[in-house]
């Protein structure tokens, strides 16, 4: 090979592959999301019954969402339930895929029960524990257990959290998924040597377990915070936004104005800010994680 050639490969080698292989990538994202965002943008200036000739009105819409008390409700909402989510499953989520790293058969059988909700759609997750948490007719009829037989779905104090545990249950075993491959990455020789220095199993958790799988965490937070902002299906099945509004969180406020309400602009409205939150988490949490460019910390991957 001549020089020349040697010289053109390391630079291919060194910028990585053409920028053109992501053109259909982008060409389909932007079709599909670009466009249909900037008209989502468009519409929340403006008056629209789904029907009719969409009027413009200017901002008139914003300031109206923006100071609706029942939107204003359900941002809070929101943040308590993306709070709460990623509290409940990130530790569940590290300590079960830190388990079901392990090579024992009886850890590979516990896995498939835990992955067992990833087969389920939501809204078949959502009827069966509606159904199950019946206080006439649910668990609590079944085995005679009178704590269970409580309305958690019509009681505003108890529709939260119990939503809270079934988005919980139906979301960890993915991110466990996430976990365990990140585990099985971690070079053996690393354990090894901390068991040769006298480390225990919760020493070396803490210090080559947890940052082997920084980035793996800020992924898996991520994906957890961002999907928090879009639950709709099953909180839809399970309680539709009740009882009163003690379970309509912004994903939902958005489709009850726009398909209830016939308000397609205060729902665009609704759209847009879910939009920009999801896009401000995501950008300050690739902030955390060093970025897009961070090395892998993965030399024996």
């Amino acid at each position: 090979m001549s020089p020349a050639r040697r010289a053109g490969a390391r630079e291919r080698a060194r910028t990585g592959p053409s920028a053109w292989l992501a053109a259909p990538a982008l060409a389909f994202f932007a079709v599909f999301a670009l466009i249909p965002l900037v008209g989502v943008v468009v519409l929340s200036f403006m008056s629209w019954d789904g029907l009719g000739t969409p009027a413009w009105i200017g901002p008139d819409n914003w300031g109206r969402i923006l100071t609706d008390p029942t939107t204003q409700r359900a941002f809070g909402l929101t943040l308590v339930l993306t709070a709460a989510s990623w509290l409940v499953q990130f530790p569940v989520s590290l300590l079960l895929g830190v388990f079901m790293a392990g090579q024992q058969r009886y850890r590979a059988v516990l896995s498939v029960l835990y992955f067992l909700p990833l087969l389920f759609s939501a809204a078949a997750i959502g009827i069966a524990y509606k159904a199950l948490l019946d206080p006439n007719f649910g668990l609590g009829r079944a085995f005679g257990a009178d704590w269970l037989n409580q309305d958690w779905l019509g009681n505003p104090s108890l529709a939260m959290p119990t939503l809270l545990f079934v988005v919980s249950w139906s979301f960890i075993p993915f991110h466990s998924l996430l976990y365990q491959g990140a585990v099985r990455q971690i070079p053996v020789q690393m354990y090894e040597a901390a068991r040769i220095d006298g480390a225990g199993r919760v020493a070396s958790f803490l210090h080559i377990t947890l940052p082997q799988v920084r980035n793996t965490i800020i992924t898996s937070s991520t994906l957890m915070i961002v999907g928090s902002l879009t639950y709709f299906d099953l909180i839809f099945v399970m309680t539709g936004g009740g009882p009163g509004d003690a379970t309509r969180i912004l994903p939902l406020d958005m489709y009850l104005r726009g398909f209830r309400s016939y308000d397609m602009g205060g729902a665009s409205v609704v759209g847009v800010l879910l939009v920009v939150v999801g896009l401000t988490v995501s950008l300050a949490l690739n902030r955390l994680g060093g970025g897009a460019n961070a090395a892998s910390r993965l030399e024996g991957a």
